[in-house]
């Protein structure tokens, strides 16, 4: 079901020239069709903004609900940021105060980038706590992706992350559904690909110590999606499967950028599972190259992207949709048609979904 825009915020004029169904604000008034108000706690870096705007938008208007779906993008007052970032939001983001006053079905609250190894150190920290604290009584479910993951973790069920001893965990990885019966994987494939970009991890016994329950795993055993206690007001990703296909490719590039300019040591090595084999001898010929101009002197070679792109795969978006739809659906079947509460009056809030029936 379509995308309402309702502001004037570019990522729905790049969606619709993606191909997304997006509708006007007037056009919706005149559509019989049930909305749905989710919001967007964007806290990505100014580089990756807009970005993740566009992931999460086309996951949430990819779903085939019957629903018009309101996004509501927002951030945090502590994250700095540069000065194009600040008058995107300013143009486009709304407040929280206005998000709580208005109030929201569903929430998506993204990562952030980490200055330093201490989660609660981060100038996220406190009013990330607020908004989730304020979510879990007011909204009807909310989605942590990667970092917040964590930070749940920690500051409500007293799990910390854990340094990954083998450095960054870095590519699209083979993963399988452990709990088929729980609503958001129905339908899903049993197996299917994630991506995942991260150096932290929070491990299976943690998540069992924390009495949270568990539905994918990765082949290695890595957790990748759980949900609360209740099986839905909270739902856990530890991947990033909002990801569009250049992302990890992008994100490879930023890295080879910081070899350049002398912030890292060690050439990056490839994401895993990502790159075809013609695509890695194409940058191990552009590596070499790079090498040479750097020795030289000379002005480093562009990155060959265009010869990348045609070559690399999405093995996970379908999935990604579908698990997406099934949280918006059952997000539409149990939210109240106030915003301002979380579940109609038949809904037990510590059963939502009736598992425990």
């Amino acid at each position: 079901m379509p995308l309402v825009s309702n502001s004037a915020l570019p990522s729905f004029e790049r969606l619709k020239q993606d191909g997304e169904t997006i509708i006007t604000a007037e056009q919706a008034l005149h559509q019989d069709i049930r909305e749905l108000h989710i919001g967007l706690l964007n806290m990505m870096p100014d580089a990756a903004l807009e970005a993740t705007e566009r992931q999460f938008f086309r996951l949430v208007g990819e779903s085939n609900q019957i629903a018009q779906f309101y996004l509501h993008p927002f951030t945090l007052d502590k994250l700095e940021r540069c000065k194009e970032a600040k008058t995107h939001i300013e143009n486009y983001y709304q407040t929280f105060d206005q998000i709580k006053q208005q109030g929201l079905d569903a929430l998506i609250i993204t990562g952030a980038n980490m200055v330093g190894s201490e989660l609660a150190d981060q100038p996220f920290w406190e009013p990330l706590s607020e908004v989730l604290a304020w979510a879990y009584d007011n909204v009807t479910s909310t989605l942590c992706s990667c970092l917040t993951t964590h930070a749940v973790l920690q500051f409500r069920y007293n799990q910390k992350r854990k340094r990954l001893p083998g450095g960054k965990r870095w590519g699209v990885y083979p993963h399988r559904v452990v709990d088929r019966k729980h609503p958001l994987v129905a339908g899903v494939n049993t197996r299917f690909d994630v991506p995942h970009s991260r150096f932290n991890e929070i491990y299976p016994e943690q998540f069992e110590q924390a009495e949270l329950k568990v539905l994918v795993v990765s082949e290695d055993n890595d957790v990748h999606l759980a949900v609360s206690e209740d099986g839905f007001r909270l739902v856990f990703f530890q991947g990033h499967p909002e990801y569009d296909l250049i992302s990890l490719m992008k994100e490879y590039k930023r890295e080879i950028g910081r070899y350049i300019d002398g912030k890292i040591d060690q050439y990056p090595n490839f994401p895993e599972n990502y790159f075809s084999l013609k695509c890695q001898a194409i940058l191990e010929e552009y590596q070499d190259h790079l090498d040479w101009a750097l020795k030289s002197e000379a002005e480093p070679p562009e990155f060959p992207e265009d010869l990348i792109i045609p070559f690399l795969d999405n093995t996970w978006h379908d999935t990604a949709e579908a698990v997406i739809n099934n949280w918006i659906g059952k997000v539409y079947q149990i939210t109240n048609t106030d915003r301002h509460l979380p579940f109609n009056e038949s809904i037990n809030p510590d059963d939502p979904l009736g598992l425990k029936k």
